[in-house]
């Protein structure tokens, strides 16, 4: 391989020369670059340049799996004592329009005998929404804990869930947000970065969200490449993992990155009927000035709904952890598993997970 000078020189002369004669790299030629920008080795010029060229020029498989994999690399993911992990792969620039529902997942499906890591950011383009972050801060806990302290409370039976913050799990790739951010626009790294599970199982399950239909077999198999034994692939609002609670939407499960099943999904399979498909942010909050007290917001809500509170919030929670328990082989049939999850719900034994 070339030096990193001479290499990304090269790079951009081919993925930067417009729509009909740009040319794509090889994977290994992705993994080097990219490898060079989180090291600091590229200045911000050349690095905003090789990763909005790529989103111009459509993103290969081979450049997304080469990228991934030099993400993967430099977080080196660390290895938790337990059988089954679930990683909660948002999307990390937040929600914009709705409040995110699956803040309060990972507790519910720690009661429900699955541990699950999820993680995030603070803010980030294109969205500079609420993420998992603001709203883990409103539930008092620290987002800024170790990866040391992040593996005990997934080994811990009694908590079995931990919040994870890409500045503590990967500083290299933090320290491009303020580049992002200048770029606006949705770079190769707001794909990639939720997949890099940097906690991992016995057996590891990538739950993700999907707005474009031609994505879910691009997410598996890099999902498989960068080694998670199974994905979920979900038609979530705003991207994210949970299905709108209003009309019809898909899911596709994936083992080892071949396709097991694709099918259409309906609220109503589990008893849910409501009139909206998501509960919107309070007309007299703001995303942008706001974010504290839409965080506190979503707060109540999730608490509410873990003490057995019905409402948009419980039903989301219901369906996202109905799909992820078939998903994970624990029941043959969804709706048995939406039984399941009512009886934790109203039982209230999950809330002692946050408290």
């Amino acid at each position: 391989m070339m030096n990193t000078e001479k290499l990304i020189h090269s790079i951009i002369q081919r993925i930067a020369t417009g729509p009909e004669l740009s040319k794509n790299i090889e994977e290994e030629e992705a993994e080097a670059a990219m490898s060079a920008v989180l090291n600091g080795e590229v200045d911000d010029v050349q690095s905003a340049i090789f990763l909005v060229a790529l989103r111009m020029k459509r993103e290969t498989m081979d450049e997304n799996t080469g990228i991934l994999k030099a993400l993967v690399k430099v977080t080196s993911p660390q290895a938790a004592e337990v059988e089954n992990l679930i990683d909660i792969g948002d999307p990390y620039s937040g929600y914009n329009r709705t409040i995110p529902v699956s803040s309060f997942l990972p507790p519910l499906l720690a009661e429900l005998g699955l541990p699950t890591v999820i993680h995030g950011l603070d803010s980030v383009s294109p969205k500079f929404g609420l993420t998992h972050r603001h709203i883990n801060k409103a539930m008092g806990l620290d987002p800024d804990i170790s990866i040391r302290d992040a593996k005990s409370r997934i080994e811990n039976e009694d908590i079995g869930w931990s919040y994870l913050d890409q500045s503590v799990y990967c500083k290299e790739l933090h320290q491009l947000v303020p580049l992002r951010n200048k770029i606006i626009k949705r770079t190769v790294i707001n794909t990639l970065e939720t997949l890099i599970g940097p906690l991992r199982g016995k057996n590891t399950h990538s739950i993700l969200g999907y707005v474009h239909k031609p994505y879910p077999p691009i997410y598996a198999a890099l999902t498989n490449s960068a080694g998670f034994d199974t994905s979920l692939l979900i038609r979530g609002v705003e991207g994210g993992i949970v299905p709108s609670l209003r009309q019809n939407g898909s899911m596709i499960s994936y083992v080892g990155g071949v396709e097991k099943v694709s099918a259409e999904i309906n609220p109503k399979m589990m008893n849910i009927n409501q009139e909206l498909r998501s509960i919107a942010f309070p007309g007299s909050l703001n995303i942008k000035s706001d974010k504290t007290n839409l965080a506190e917001y979503a707060m109540a809500l999730g608490m509410g709904a873990l003490s057995g509170e019905k409402g948009m919030y419980y039903d989301g929670l219901v369906y996202i952890a109905s799909l992820i328990l078939w998903h994970v082989n624990k029941f043959d049939l969804i709706e048995e598993a939406a039984t399941t999850v009512r009886q934790v719900l109203d039982s209230g034994r999950a809330i002692k997970r946050v408290t």
